[in-house]
């Protein structure tokens, strides 16, 4: 059942993903008159993230104010890290991000559509965040790690308001109702995302299922006994153990992130057939390969140094209100915007 409800959780982000093409570093690039097909200073890309964080915060928060989860027990929460070294893997992974022009869930998304720069993006992505998991850059993260780490008595903000005495109520107006509010402010202020019905409606969706997410991995098949970690969307670590199933699967099982990225794929693969963008695409020059690959080898060490990618972090790991989140989103967009200013008009 849990194999089958992430599987289908992946398919609704694909699908909406591929029709929205919701992506974090398009917006980024828009808002800094990159992007030819937008006015500069018109983002609707960047609007739309906005609005799907906007839509996972107040409904993720929502979930924890009605004692439905327990985002302090998600994965990605953690009270012991090194705010150094989650700001750096943040800016590894905006460099890696705008060297590949991809982040991993848009490489998913634009490699079922059939676009080999994708592919190679994502199996340099799964194998730089294996060796800094399992393999040789294990030290390098380490030492990462242990720059000035930091011990947190509460890993999270709501954690630390209510061992103040704040009620729940409380919590959720302040740091779900209002910091929604003023993104969804932003996301609809200007009119280049109203006019825009399939991104909004797109953000809308994404957003919605960070929530679901958070209550699939908490409610369905969790043994009283033992609970597992609450996930959601996130995709350096699943991109990394699905091509490690795809290599070794005797005697491994097919895990529920695995299923998640096998359900996006097939939702955006079925998205572009129908939207009939679906086509053949490769590279342009031994350059172009060459980025793809060391950009995927990028995220895949910063992605796991910051715990997180720009939906892993950026997006789902805000919905938690975790201290670490904070510079890890600040080192991802600070990151892509000094390197999109640095070679945006390059790559």
């Amino acid at each position: 059942m849990l194999l089958w409800l992430t599987f289908f959780l992946g398919v609704a982000f694909g699908v909406a993903a591929r029709l929205g093409r919701f992506c974090l570093l398009r917006g980024l690039r828009q808002s800094l008159g990159l992007d030819g097909a937008e006015p500069r200073g018109s983002a609707p890309a960047l609007q739309a993230f906005a609005l799907a964080v906007a839509v996972a915060l107040l409904a993720s928060q929502g979930l924890q104010w009605a004692g439905l989860v327990d985002l302090g027990n998600a994965q990605i929460v953690r009270p012991n890290f090194s705010i150094a070294g989650v700001f750096f893997g943040g800016a590894v992974f905006a460099l890696g991000m705008v060297l590949a022009n991809a982040c991993g869930a848009r490489s998913l998304v634009l490699l079922a559509g059939g676009n080999l720069r994708a592919l190679v993006t994502v199996v340099f992505l799964a194998l730089g965040a294996q060796a800094s998991s399992t393999g040789i850059l294990v030290p390098l993260r380490q030492w990462f790690q242990g720059l000035a780490p930091t011990a947190a008595e509460h890993a999270t903000v709501s954690q630390a308001l209510q061992a103040q005495g704040w009620s729940a109520g409380a919590i959720y107006a302040l740091l779900a109702i209002v910091p929604a509010l003023l993104l969804m402010a932003y996301a609809l202020y200007r009119p280049a995302l109203r006019h825009s019905p399939v991104q909004a409606l797109s953000a809308l969706v994404i957003g919605a299922l960070v929530a679901v997410g958070w209550w699939i991995s908490a409610t369905v098949g969790v043994d009283p006994f033992d609970p597992a970690r609450l996930t959601s969307l996130s995709f350096i670590s699943p991109i990394a153990e699905t091509l490690l199933y795809v290599q070794v699967a005797v005697g491994r099982e097919f895990d529920a992130a695995s299923a998640m990225v096998l359900g996006v794929l097939v939702g955006a693969g079925a998205a572009a057939l129908a939207s009939r963008t679906a086509r053949w695409e490769g590279f342009n020059s031994p350059a172009q390969l060459a980025r793809s690959a060391i950009g995927g080898w990028l995220m895949g060490f910063g992605g796991l140094l910051a715990a997180g990618c720009s939906i892993g972090q950026g997006l789902t790991g805000i919905t938690t209100l975790a201290w670490a989140t904070g510079p890890a989103v600040a080192g991802i967009v600070l990151g892509s915007v000094l390197c999109l200013q640095l070679w945006g008009r390059r790559t």
